[in-house]
This record gives C-alpha cells, structure tokens and sequence, in this order.
C-alpha cells in the first residue's frame, strides 16, 4: 500500500510540474536546461572513470595478499538438470584456494535433484539442499535457507548458467578487501550473443549497463548488484540481515540496502561472468518485466529509507536520485503527448506548429540519447570500431525503446490497480549449451565420417 500511494503521488507531482511547465515556461528553452544537466552528469562520469583510469595506471593498487577470507559459492537450481553439471565443473576450476560450493534444488521436477547429488558426490567441496515444493517460494528465500550452510566469510552468487575465468574470484576478491566495501559485482556478458538479433540487443544492453556501473564506481556512486557473479560479505549481509524474501530481484533490493546501511558496493570490470541470452521475445518479456517490477517497487519502497540514512554516502544518493529518473522518463514521456494533445486542439495554427516542433524536438533528444550512450559503450566496452557502433546502436536503441518505455507505463499501472504478487519469471537455461553441444556432437560425426571415407 505504502508503495502505491508514493507512486501516485510521485505521478501527481509530475503532472502538476509538466502542466505548470508547458503553460507558463517556454518548453524549448527548460528542455534544453535539463538536457545539459544530463549531459553534464554524463561528462562527470566519463571524467571520473578517466581519472580513475589514469590514477591506476601511475599508482597500480597492488593485490592485498594478507586477505584471502572463506568463500561458500551458492548456486540455486530450478529445473536446471541441462547446465547445473557444466556450471559446476567449470567453478571447479577457479584457482582460488578456498572456497566451498553449496548447490540448492529449489523444487525442481525434472532431474536437477540427482544431478546435484552426483556432483556432491563426485567433489569434495560440494554439498547441497533440496528444497521441496512447500518452501517458500523466491530466489531471496533460497539464498537465505542456503546461508545457514555457509562456512564463508564471503558469499558468491551464480545463477545456473555461469561461466567464468580460472583467476575470476581472485578478482573479485581484491576488490572486496578494503572495509567499507560490502559487495562487488563482476561484468555481465551474454554467451553466442550472435545467435539472434534479440542475444545481439541483450549483449548490448548488458554492454551499456558495464558502463554505466562503471562511472557510478568512479564516482564512488550507487553501484548495483546483478544476482549472477555478485560477492558480499558475511559482515554486510548479517548488517542487513540476508536476503529479503518478499522482492523478485533479490540483487536490487540487497543493493540498495547495503547502501542505506553505509555499505559500499563496487564494479569489478576485469571479472567477466558469461551467462545465456534469452533467444525468444515472450521469455524476454517475463524476465524484463520481473526486472523493471523489482526495481520500481525497490525504489519506492526504500526512497524515505535512504534520503533520510545518515550512513548513506551523498555521492550515493544523488546518483540514486539521477538514476530514478530513467524510468520517469516513460510517464514524462507520455504526460507530455497527452497534455500537447490537448493544448493543439484547443490552440490556434500556429500554436500547433510550436507544439508539433517541440513534440519531434523531445522524441529526437530521448532517442538520441539512447542512441549515442549505447554507441560510446560499445566503443569504449564492446571492442566495435565506429561503423559498428553505430549499427549495433541503432537497432539496440530501438530495441531498448520498445522493450523498457511500454513496460515502464505497465508496471506503473500494475502497481497502482492491482495487489502485488511474487511470481517469478524464471528465464529457461540449456537451449544454447545444448546447441554448443549438438554442433560439436555434429562436427565429431562429419569428421568420422570423413575419417571412414
């Protein structure tokens, strides 16, 4: 309840604002002021990671052997009986001395249950829970039953479907060393982003949000966890008491907390876990709308929480606020049509004229920024030289337009007219791994039958 009522206040205000706005302002010139205020935090950013980037190369932070704490690995498990053995042999791998991996079937009904068994049986260092079909339903309350288990004095997280680097926890692990730090989240990259246009858009995307994670580390800022490749300390999950069970983004709502607590949570870019792309438009939906939900709802239900913490860094909540305003951009977006609507059948020709021109000046500027700031990531992240960008930019930006600004004015609406549920989107993983896996088994067979000829 306490999240509706924000909501409708916060879309009141914004209301009263835009309508204030476009009949007592000159429209033109105050979107012009608050595209330079967005350009100017931008610039702020890209100067930041570039001095950071300097300060390193001058005075590299050598490794701090002296910390090298416990680390219990948990990997939840629902119906992931195709790449659960895969995940696991691969962090098998990791050259870090210690750590211990905790696997959870979480109510699985297909024969994810005996493939963790085998695999508790087979390593040492594996153990597992089962969780059956009363348990409380959630990734939060997995992570939390798991949590009992856990000998470490630091946790990682991995979805099913990770893959990772031998040296990737050594990583990760220097970056969680200093006190304050109470969380570090490793780069996500989406695995055979190839496969189709939708993997192409999601790699993109992901490719953008390395590099906005990385101008809010700069600046000491706001950084979020992700749920696959995050690590927190035993310290900071006890201070924040777990994992909440009544969200569905687990890793947003702990983010946010740590920060209200005082915590701070960094971006490990050298750290690089490889997860599946979802191939299908539905199944993007589900995940994308699970996302958006958890994070709208996070916003609101810790907004008071954290402009009023006096742990909480300035830095931090000014780039909180700043960040919030990505997803009011939709309903700015769609207060405005609708009050230009109204004002160009009851103004005159040449009122008309005005409002048609600052109606195309506002859509060019939005996508124009969503353009040019997928562009400079790809650049700058993605390894692409600039005719690339610019194509894998074009079609990326639209893809983001069509997939985040519906969704925003849906869960906006979800949230004011309907109760709030905990359905959890579960996105389906193997169906790459199996296709890797029938083309080796493919190529295997056309060899032999060349060897035979």
């Amino acid at each position: 309840m306490k999240e509706r009522f924000l909501l409708f206040f916060i879309l009141v205000a914004l209301w009263t604002f835009l309508y204030v706005f476009q009949y007592h302002v000159d429209t033109i010139r105050g979107l012009i002021i608050l595209m330079c205020f967005m350009v100017l935090y931008g610039v702020y950013n890209s100067l930041a990671i570039w001095h950071n980037k300097r300060k390193l190369k001058k005075n590299p932070i050598e490794p701090n052997s002296s910390y090298q704490p416990f680390v219990s690995i948990m990997i939840p498990a629902h119906n992931e009986e195709s790449v659960i053995e895969y995940t696991v042999n691969n962090v098998q791998a990791l050259t870090y001395p210690h750590f211990e991996i905790i696997l959870i079937d979480d109510r699985s009904t297909d024969k994810t249950l005996d493939v963790i068994k085998h695999l508790a049986d087979k390593y040492d260092n594996v153990k597992y829970l089962h969780r059956d079909e009363g348990a409380f339903p959630g990734k939060s309350a997995v992570l939390n039953d798991a949590f009992v288990l856990a000998n470490g004095d630091a946790i990682l997280v991995f979805d099913a479907d990770a893959t990772v680097e031998p040296d990737f926890l050594n990583k990760l692990i220097d970056c969680l060393a200093p006190d304050d730090v109470g969380a570090v989240q490793a780069r996500k990259v989406i695995r055979e982003p190839d496969t189709n246009i939708l993997t192409k858009c999601q790699n993109n995307e992901y490719t953008l949000d390395t590099y906005l994670q990385v101008g809010r580390d700069a600046i000491k800022g706001a950084v979020e966890l992700r749920g696959n490749g995050e690590l927190i300390k035993r310290k900071a999950l006890e201070d924040i008491g777990g994992w909440n069970n009544y969200t569905i983004t687990d890793d947003l709502d702990m983010s946010t907390r740590l920060h209200i607590k005082g915590w701070d949570v960094r971006y490990c870019l050298d750290a690089v876990v490889v997860e599946e792309g979802v191939k299908y438009i539905v199944p993007l939906f589900r995940q994308r709308r699970r996302w958006l939900e958890g994070t709208i709802r996070r916003y609101l239900e810790y907004f008071f929480p954290a402009v009023f913490s006096k742990e909480m860094s300035l830095r931090a909540k000014l780039d909180m606020v700043i960040y919030i305003t990505q997803f009011i951009m939709p309903l700015w977006f769609l207060f405005e049509i609708i009050i230009r609507s109204f004002k160009v059948l009851t103004h005159k020709v040449g009122g008309i004229q005005n409002e048609i021109v600052s109606s195309v000046f506002i859509s060019f500027a939005v996508a124009f920024g969503f353009f040019y700031a997928i562009r400079y990531s790809l650049r700058r992240y993605g390894n692409m030289n600039s005719w690339q960008a610019i194509k894998h930019a074009s079609y990326t930006a639209c893809y983001m337009l069509i997939i985040w600004f519906p969704m925003v004015l849906y869960i906006c609406a979800k949230i004011l007219f309907r109760p709030k549920d905990m359905r959890w989107g579960k996105t389906t993983h193997g169906l790459i791994i199996e296709e890797e896996q029938n083309m080796e088994l493919a190529k295997e067979k056309d060899l032999h039958e060349v060897e035979k000829c």
